[in-house]
């Protein structure tokens, strides 16, 4: 009798009818479901980007985000904030140009008080920069807030900023188990980097036939520990990108739970089931019925 149940089970399963009606496996879908284009189908369009700078048509913080991380100042013109332009272009422009005028003067003199200016006038045009992205995402809009709207500002935040996607999403609790990963990672980056510098320079000094080397260390064991460090290094550089993408990813799927909601009313019930013999039972001369299991879902 169990050979003739299971032989029944899987005859339906050839047919794609497994304990399901035959009308689920033929659902009908409009032409407005089959047109609207997910995230999935189309990750960038320069004719939508561009035509929702224009005011032509909306888009989203996310594609607009990575458009204007190359298009500089095109969150500003998508929010209409055109007064904020020439601050952009003058903010980065200015930090770009002085530090390639006082690259080109550290280069000729070797003073190194033109390096450090030059350091100073990079690092204030990617200040500038973070700050145009910030601004546009916090000033976007698209005349309404969705869940999709919620889950991408809340995943820029976190790509600019560790930790602000989850003050956007109140879970306040998780910032310091992130920054403690953060920083937990960067400071044995920091030590296992200053060793392999060390102990790269050590090995050099005695594999160099043109310096005396009048330390202790033997070529094998400096670089055993060179490369031992290096391995440590490069493992928590690892470990810091990790604890940022959980922290991006965690942003993003819990900023789209948060109108998920679960209440008293959920239950499940499984219970025995048996089916009705069918044509295609009963054409392979088995008329009888098919016993199963039926599980109830209720939310």
């Amino acid at each position: 009798m169990s050979l003739l149940v299971f032989s029944q089970v899987f005859s339906r399963a050839q047919n794609g009818e497994s304990g399901f009606r035959k009308d689920a496996f033929t659902q009908s879908y409009n032409q407005d479901t089959l047109s609207r284009k997910d995230t999935s189908d189309v990750l960038f369009s320069f004719k939508e980007y561009f035509g929702a700078l224009g005011h032509k048509n909306e888009i989203g913080n996310g594609k607009l985000f990575g458009g204007s991380m190359f298009f500089l100042g095109g969150q500003q013109i998508y929010n209409k904030d055109y007064w904020k332009l020439p601050l952009v272009y003058g903010a980065i422009g200015t930090g770009i140009g002085l530090g390639i005028a006082y690259n080109k003067k550290w280069h000729s003199t070797g003073d190194e008080s033109f390096r450090k200016t030059r350091n100073w006038c990079f690092a204030g045009a990617g200040i500038a920069y973070w700050c145009m992205l910030m601004d546009g995402t916090i000033n976007y809009n698209r005349g309404h807030e969705d869940t999709h709207t919620r889950a991408s500002k809340a995943t820029v935040y976190s790509l600019l900023l560790p930790g602000l996607g989850q003050i956007y999403n109140k879970e306040y609790w998780k910032i310091p188990v992130y920054y403690t990963g953060l920083l937990f990672t960067a400071s044995y980056y920091v030590h296992w980097n200053k060793n392999y510098h060390r102990y790269k320079r050590i090995y050099n000094e005695i594999t160099d036939p043109d310096i005396e080397y009048t330390g202790r260390l033997q070529e094998s064991t400096a670089l055993y520990y060179r490369n031992i460090s290096r391995r440590y290094r490069d493992y928590f550089v690892a470990g810091f990108i990790a604890v940022y993408l959980l922290q991006v990813i965690d942003a993003n799927v819990f900023a789209f739970m948060q109108n998920f909601e679960v209440d008293d009313n959920l239950s499940m019930s499984v219970g025995p089931a048996v089916l009705p013999p069918d044509n295609v039972f009963a054409s392979n001369g088995f008329p009888a019925p098919t016993v199963g299991m039926r599980i109830g879902i209720t939310f």
